[in-house]
């Protein structure tokens, strides 16, 4: 009874002092950029657990937002992450609480704690329970922690301050708490107790004590939150200024696009021809992304090399021609219609005429290719004789990437998946050996080829148009087949006949096509399907597949009543 009851009142203890531990974080790394323990320990966890596990909680995480439509998934996705690693952290905390708490209550018995007059004794066996506590998340902050804007040194220092203060509180609580047992002493048993269940502190009411305790870690945990939100809301606000004035510098230098003229117009809400730099999606292994200093950042190609290099950013940029592409990517667990594809110009030096410079020597067969946040892929290098359009990525609509979205190097590589792209790049090294990239040591598939698929985007019911005394209604979407191309897209309206849509020229030969069916309209309940053929007139996999893993596959469908 004793030590379930020791238990309780350390959980309680537990979810006391880590909320506002949490808050205290918080507005430390938006005030002085020092580490947010909760965001290191979900990066060590997604990079640590198996790869089975981390891809269920992939495809279980996009299921739920696209069944529950809880908004775009790569942002809504984020969120999630957030709140896992709020989420636990804080039961860590709260279970780390309660074991401490157990501990304290042997301690306190065994060494007779209460009765020792020089608070530095009665405190210690909390502070050291706190630092051992500190020791794995100092350990995981080191070794997964990249956004941090402050030394290990400062990081060390700072997590053992909190975690010993943490440490320290619930000791206090545990004095307040939990008193030494009562004895009842008898004249002839002098040394035999007759009671030995803990009891309350009598000199405040435990329910007073609480209330007051409550009220101060609830002031404490909002003062911080608040603050460091509010810190982080000027920062969103000085980052959408800087979408707008990078908008603005794109829009002065912005040419006609290449399909102008293109007489096929997308059916009215179909998403846009070109993705809006501020609404691209975003997939990394970071629940925050990368800040990294142009003026210190070096991409350093090593390995099987004449001449190993050392390029800044604007070496990239003034050395070697740009490349131009209209860029089509998506994530490997995008879902059969799902949102996690975008498009957009991405401008960069080729990969070949980088490494051409460097002189691969004759053994060299891979590029190994490491980011700074941990991510690594494997590049064969034959591909680079087979498909020069692999570029190194500096800009994206002919402004600086944003550091979301790689800062300040990224590469790219046609006919692939996001997965095999890495961002925030700082080491290509020629090997002779290949090498599993991140995701394909997870179960992932080794090549990563995008699939071609089509999507519905949109049955325009409320712009119905007529011609020749028949109502149509415009239905439209995209397909895309990674650099393969579309050579045709096809609509099956409920049972129907597969009809042959009409195209719009794509952006490049490495983006997706919009295309336009004008439905004659007939009131009821209707099904869409559609379906796509790559440039060679392969036809889109039909049968239904999940992400994992190579990619989703089957047909897209959306149902509306007219």
């Amino acid at each position: 009874m004793r030590l379930s009851r020791v238990v309780w009142f350390g959980l309680l203890a537990g979810v006391l002092i880590t909320s506002p531990v949490i808050a205290l974080f918080y507005l430390a790394e938006q005030v002085v950029g020092l580490p947010f323990a909760p965001f290191d320990l979900l990066d060590w966890l997604t990079r640590n657990l198996p790869g089975d596990v981390i891809t269920k909680g992939i495809d279980t995480m996009v299921g739920l937002i696209h069944d529950l439509n809880l908004g775009e998934t790569s942002s809504t996705a984020k969120k999630l992450e957030t709140f896992s690693a709020l989420a636990a952290f804080f039961s860590g905390g709260v279970g780390a609480g309660a074991v401490l708490f157990a501990l304290l209550e042997w301690a306190a018995t065994r060494f007779d704690l209460r009765a020792q007059q020089h608070e530095v004794i009665r405190y210690a066996p909390g502070i050291l329970g706190g630092l051992l506590v500190s020791l794995p998340v100092i350990l995981i902050s080191r070794n997964v922690n990249v956004t941090a804007e402050t030394s290990d040194f400062t990081n060390t220092v700072w997590l053992s301050l909190v975690f010993g203060a943490w440490g320290a509180a619930i000791t206090w609580l545990f004095f307040r708490l939990w008193q030494e047992p009562a004895r009842a002493m008898s004249g002839t048993e002098p040394d035999r107790a007759i009671s030995v269940e803990p009891v309350l502190a009598e000199q405040i009411s435990r329910r007073n004590f609480l209330i007051r305790v409550g009220g101060v870690t609830a002031t404490l945990t909002v003062i911080g939150a608040g603050l460091g939100r509010y810190l982080e809301y000027r920062e969103a606000e000085n980052y959408k200024k800087l979408i707008a004035r990078r908008r603005a510098q794109a829009a002065a230098i912005a040419q006609e696009l290449p399909n102008a003229g293109d007489p096929v117009l997308p059916a009215p809400g179909t998403r846009p021809e070109l993705t809006p730099l501020e609404d691209h999606y975003r997939i990394d292994i970071n629940v925050r992304p990368l800040e990294l200093d142009a003026e210190t950042w070096r991409l350093h190609i090593t390995g099987l090399v004449d001449r190993p290099m050392d390029l800044t950013i604007d070496d990239l940029r003034d050395n070697y021609d740009p490349l131009h592409q209209y860029v089509t990517l998506a994530c490997i667990s995008n879902s059969v219609g799902g949102d996690l594809t975008s498009t957009i110009q991405w401008i960069g030096a080729r990969l070949k005429d980088v490494l051409e410079e460097a002189g691969i020597k004759a053994a060299g067969r891979y590029a190994l290719i490491r980011s700074a946040d941990g991510f690594h892929e494997t590049l064969d290098l034959a591909l680079l004789e087979e498909d020069d359009r692999i570029m190194l990525c500096y800009s994206w609509e002919g402004i600086p990437l944003l550091h979301k979205h790689g800062f300040p190097l990224r590469i790219y590589i046609p006919d692939r998946y996001g997965m095999k792209q890495p961002k925030w790049i700082t080491d290509i090294e020629i090997s002779d050996q290949y090498a599993e990239g991140y995701w394909v040591k997870r179960g992932w598939d080794s090549v990563a080829q995008m699939r071609a698929t089509a999507v519905v985007d949109v049955a325009a019911s409320d712009m119905p148009f007529e011609r020749a005394g028949q109502t149509f209604v415009p239905v439209g979407g995209i397909a895309h087949a990674g650099a393969r191309g579309i050579s045709k897209v096809e609509v099956q309206v409920d049972d129907g006949e597969w009809v042959e849509t009409q195209l719009r020229s794509p952006l490049s030969e490495t983006t997706w096509v919009i295309w336009r069916y004008d439905w004659p309209f007939e009131e009821g309940q209707h099904i869409f399907r559609v379906r796509c053929y790559e440039k060679d007139s392969t036809p889109q996999i039909e049968t239904s597949s999940g992400s994992h893993p190579s990619g989703a596959t089957g047909y897209d469908r959306m149902s509306q009543t007219f």
